[in-house]
């Protein structure tokens, strides 16, 4: 593949995801105030994208709660600094299971199962820009919990993303993800040219060695629009490898909590971080309005 650098890139900050995270940094934000704040902290910095999952106010733990996220997106649009929103629809796919020799029934402790209008009714209240459809089923790391997304299931969650006029952001886990995306396209459940996240390095998905990045990058329609992360020490290399193979770039505390090492990041550091990298390649960054532009958004209120 020759080289095709992206020479107008955009940045998305996942700003705190579902992770167990909440006690390894003081910077991982758990409230509506917090979440909001630093999305918006991130957005002064460069990200053009804000992306948002909401948590226990209490514990930190993740959850689906409407009213949560309708408070982390009034405080943003209130704001007064623009930036695209962009919430997850993740949630509510969660499967674990028992022992090996006695996995039914599920545990309750984690699972997380409710129907397709039920995982987008936070959508539906907020009507952000953009929402996330995972596009497959996968193991994850644990060692009893499946992420459960059904053909069935994502092909009523993306129509409903449609007909509210929200652009899905399918996240790719690994190759088969884009497959049953451009089904879904083909289908006519989602719109082309569509938008694609893909995700590296996550146990156990696609790994993020180069070759099977380049391997995810080809499988994307040449008119479709795409960026891509890694975990960890991971994370920056992945925006320089991003912008060089042709896409843009995700930052953020949901997949990583240092600047350097032994050093706590905060989310408004990352995006300065991966910004300078994108421009020090001789890139341009997106503002949010360029963005909606080229992606075909529209800036919307709740109803």
């Amino acid at each position: 593949m020759p080289l095709q650098m992206n020479r107008e890139v955009f940045v998305t900050c996942a700003v705190t995801g579902s992770g167990g995270t909440q006690d390894r940094s003081p910077h991982v934000p758990r409230s509506p105030a917090e979440i909001a704040t630093s999305a918006i902290d991130a957005a002064k910095a460069g990200a053009a994208i804000v992306h948002c999952h909401v948590r226990d106010p209490e514990t930190g733990a993740p959850s689906r709660r409407v009213e949560l996220y309708r408070e982390v997106t009034d405080r943003i649009r209130d704001a007064g600094t623009d930036v695209v929103l962009n919430l997850t629809a993740g949630m509510g796919g969660d499967m674990v299971f028992g022992s090996t020799e006695a996995p039914l029934p599920l545990s309750e402790a984690g699972t997380d199962m409710a129907g397709a209008a039920e995982r987008v009714a936070h959508v539906a209240a907020c009507r952000p820009e953009i929402c996330t459809l995972d596009c497959g089923t996968m193991n994850f790391a644990e060692a009893d919990y499946v992420m459960t997304n059904t053909p069935g299931m994502l092909r009523a969650m993306g129509a409903m993303m449609t007909e509210m006029g929200v652009m899905p952001e399918i996240e790719a886990f690994d190759t088969g993800h884009l497959w049953f995306a451009k089904q879904l396209v083909a289908e006519g459940t989602l719109a082309s040219p569509a938008l694609v996240q893909l995700c590296m390095g996550v146990p156990w998905g696609a790994p993020n060695d180069l070759n099977t990045f380049l391997a995810m990058v080809n499988a994307i329609p040449p008119d479709w629009h795409w960026s891509a992360f890694s975990l960890g020490r991971d994370q920056m290399p992945f925006v320089a490898a991003s912008v060089l193979a042709g896409g843009n770039v995700r930052v953020g505390l949901e997949d990583n909590l240092f600047l350097d090492k032994g050093v706590l990041a905060t989310n408004a550091q990352l995006v300065e971080r991966a910004v300078t990298v994108i421009e020090n390649l001789g890139a341009r960054v997106l503002t949010p309005e360029e963005v909606r532009a080229k992606l075909g958004l529209t800036k919307r209120a709740p109803r």
